[in-house]
Formats: C-alpha cells, sequence, structure tokens
C-alpha cells in the first residue's frame, strides 16, 4: 500500500483495497456532471421503483407515488439543503454564493426528511389520501435512497469518521477533503512522510445499516398492526443508526453556542418517541382485538 497517495485514490489498507482514479465528477459534451448527483438520481429511480411495486402489491394506485413522489422530492431536496445550511450558518454566512452550490455535498438526511413530511401531509389532505398508508410505502422509499445516496459522500470524500485502525478503515489524500472535517485527533495520527488521513467510513456503517433496517421492515411490514408502524419503525431505526454512527463523524452540525450534536440529538428523540407511539397503538390494536373477540364469543 503506498504511503504517498495521488489525489484521486481511496484505500481500504486492512482489506487489501486500494482504488485508483475514483473521480468526483465526469464531462459530457463540454458540461461537467458531479457523480454525486448521478448516485442521488440512481438512488431516486430505484426508491421509486419499489414504491411502486409495494402499492401493486397493497392494492393501491402506483401513480400516487409518482404525483407525490415528485412533490416531496422537490420540496425535501430544499429542505435538506436548508437544514445544513442553517446548521452551518458559521461558514456560509461568510460565503452566501455557496449556499445554492450543492456539487460538493451538503445536504442533510433529517432536512430532507422532515420537508417530505411536511409535504406528504399537505398532499394527503388535498388528494384526500390516508396519509400514514402512504407514509409506510414511502418509508422503504427513503431508505432506498438513503442506501445508494450515501455511495455519493464515498465518492465526494465526504462524511467520514475519526481516526480508525480497524478492518474497513479508508484513507483519503488530505488534499481531496475540505480542510474543516479534518479534526484535531485526524491530525495528530498523520504519519510523517505521507499525505493522507486514515478514517472510519461512515457512510459505509450508515449505508450497510439502512440496508439492514430496510430488509427488516420490508420481512416484518405483513404483521404491522395499524396504518403508519412501518414508517414509525424507519424514523426510530434510523434514528438510533444516526445517533451512534453522528458520534464518530467529524462533519457533525451543532447547536450554535454548544458542543451537542443536532443529529444526535434528533436521532434519540425519535427513536424513544416512535418506541412510545409503537408501543401504545399496539397495546391498543391488541385490547382492541380482545375486545372483539369477547363479543364474538358472547
Amino acid at each position: 500500500m503506498p504511503e504517498w497517495m495521488d489525489v484521486t485514490s481511496i484505500a481500504f489498507p486492512f482489506l487489501g483495497i486500494y482504488l485508483e482514479n475514483v473521480p468526483k465528477s465526469f464531462q459530457i459534451f463540454g458540461v461537467t456532471i458531479a457523480l454525486y448527483g448521478v448516485i442521488i438520481g440512481f438512488g431516486v429511480i430505484c426508491a421509486f421503483t419499489l414504491m411502486s411495486v409495494i402499492a401493486k402489491k397493497d392494492g393501491k394506485n402506483p401513480d400516487d407515488i409518482y404525483d407525490a413522489g415528485l412533490w416531496i422530492l422537490g420540496f425535501g431536496l430544499v429542505g435538506a439543503r436548508l437544514y445544513y445550511v442553517i446548521f452551518s450558518w458559521d461558514y456560509y454566512k461568510d460565503n452566501i454564493a455557496s449556499i445554492v452550490n450543492i456539487r460538493e455535498g451538503g445536504l442533510a438526511i433529517y432536512g430532507g426528511v422532515l420537508a417530505g413530511l411536511i409535504t406528504a401531509i399537505v398532499w394527503s389532505r388535498v388528494k384526500k389520501k390516508n396519509l400514514f398508508a402512504f407514509l409506510d410505502i414511502a418509508a422503504l422509499g427513503a431508505l432506498t435512497g438513503q442506501i445508494i445516496g450515501r455511495w455519493g459522500n464515498f465518492t465526494n470524500r465526504e462524511v467520514f469518521g475519526g481516526y480508525s485502525d480497524n478492518l474497513f478503515a479508508m484513507r483519503l489524500p488530505i488534499d481531496a477533503v475540505r480542510s474543516r472535517d479534518i479534526s484535531a485527533d485526524l491530525q495528530a495520527h498523520i504519519v510523517e512522510g505521507t499525505n493522507y488521513i486514515q478514517v472510519h467510513p461512515t457512510f459505509l456503517y450508515e449505508s450497510f445499516s439502512n440496508l439492514v433496517l430496510l430488509i427488516l421492515i420490508i420481512v416484518f411490514r405483513k404483521k404491522k398492526k395499524f396504518d403508519g408502524e412501518c414508517v414509525l419503525w424507519y424514523m426510530g431505526g434510523y434514528g438510533i443508526i444516526r445517533f451512534f454512527i453522528e458520534g464518530i463523524r467529524t462533519d457533525q452540525l451543532k447547536f450554535a453556542g454548544t458542543d451537542l450534536a443536532v443529529s444526535q440529538c434528533l436521532g434519540m428523540t425519535l427513536f424513544l418517541v416512535s418506541a412510545a407511539l409503537i408501543t401504545f397503538f399496539r397495546v391498543k390494536a391488541y385490547r382492541s382485538g380482545n375486545g372483539e373477540k369477547a363479543e364474538k364469543a358472547e
């Protein structure tokens, strides 16, 4: 494994993987296209495909998925960017023009989820659709998009953790990453004579964890007791995943004037609220079921 890395290379030394010429973008007819955007776009296509298939199986109209999905996608992207900018204002207040530049990343998933949820509520009221049944399907699409979209962070050399020497440790050339993402701990671990940082690939941890969560929800969704349960499993599951992974990231968005990571606080809140709601409605459904059986027995 070379000690001096080319700026376009990415390595996983303990897995024996050295990737050369991993681009951040490419050109078509002179137009530069960010690979980050292409990967997100592919994630969106896969998300819509999965939601459409599930809608058909559930006896719902797939056209509703595309109708609502396009609105949610549009406002979700705006929300994801606004969330990121708001909690990174110390940087953007001196770089106003950069606010609209998402080519280098800077989309916060929680902002997209919250904006998408608000959009779904409005859409369901206007169209007179069952909001919670729709959200149960939309949650699977959101997870699919997140699983694939995280690989855009890989090509962008962002969303990584502190120093790591575990099996999945990843090496990135210093010149390929944003200087503000290199923590003091990472600086301290830079070996003299090398030009790379060795980090936790948190994008990989999150992508894999989300894949496991998606499989679990798909397997158990037929056993749900009420509309809205799948989206609560998603919110709670992703909340606890993000809580732990956020703790090792070097690019945490924090509440102004504090050392509290926004995504950790929100992740734990979502986990606790979702767990409480699932418990409450499952108990309610169980009692209701017992009541029905008692009436039939009489």
